[in-house]
């Protein structure tokens, strides 16, 4: 190695940082109002993951959602997420299997750590059973672009679920996309009120062909199959409701 090489083009990167700071300093005669290119900057955005009819081959036909909202910069985020139901004919109105303000921070490349409060219940209605809770989770994108969200709660009775989703959008062509996903959830304790029970309490996945109109709207077609097990499945017994399904969904996903 050519020591006199190192430190004479150790010396010219000093100066040419020098310089840089120097230009920075004075604006690179940048209006005065302009913002600074390292600041962080923040913005909005919202998300219908799935706008969908399911028809499933048990039960009720129903409408289903699974919304998100942010605002905030690269590293601080607030978060509103939705997911819920309104089962068509059973005479209730729709259910919030979720409702969530959590605030967000990015811990590392892809991966947000996040935290805050949440409700499970009937949408403006005394219709279902009603709980709020606390949540901690981690949102992110595992390698192979598998979009992964893991979510630990706890309730205001003390009572511990988790749950993990799963999707990945295999592109066909520009436009046609295959999403293939997995939802799977667990719990610490039976809750009677909410059809829940200790365990593994579902596994459910899914397949959906898209055809993306324009990046904002995609509308899609696709279908389901979804089991219960352990103690949930012996509390659908009881109730008369079954333990296995599956069903067709078409839907939209939308962007703003």
């Amino acid at each position: 190695m050519n020591t006199r090489n190192v430190r004479t083009g150790a010396g010219t990167v000093l100066a040419m940082l020098t310089l840089s700071t120097a230009y920075a300093e004075e604006g690179y005669d940048a209006p005065a109002d302009w913002p600074s290119p390292m600041a962080e900057h923040n913005m909005a955005m919202a998300l219908f993951d799935r706008l969908e009819y399911a028809v499933p081959d048990k039960g009720h036909e129903e409408l289903v959602w699974d919304f998100q909202a942010w605002y905030g910069g690269d590293v601080n985020r607030v978060y509103l997420k939705s997911e819920g139901e309104n089962v068509q004919g059973d005479g209730e109105d729709a259910e919030f299997e979720s409702l969530e303000l959590l605030y967000s921070r990015l811990i590392a490349d892809f991966w947000e750590l996040q935290g805050g409060i949440g409700y499970q219940g009937g949408v403006f209605s005394d219709d279902h059973a009603e709980r709020s809770y606390g949540v901690v989770g981690l949102q992110g994108v595992v390698p192979y672009g598998i979009e992964t969200d893991v979510a630990l709660r706890v309730s205001d009775e003390g009572d511990v679920s988790a749950s993990l989703e799963g999707e990945y959008d295999l592109r066909l062509t520009q436009r046609f996309y295959l999403q293939p996903r997995t939802e799977i959830a667990v719990a610490g304790s039976e809750v009677e009120e909410f059809g829940v029970g200790e365990g593994l309490n579902s596994v459910r996945v899914g397949m959906r062909l898209g055809y993306e109109v324009t990046r904002r709207f995609a509308p899609y077609v696709g279908g389901y199959w979804e089991k219960q097990y352990g103690d949930t499945a012996d509390l659908a017994r009881h109730h008369g409701d079954p333990t296995e399904d599956s069903g067709f969904v078409a839907g939209v996903r939308l962007m703003f």
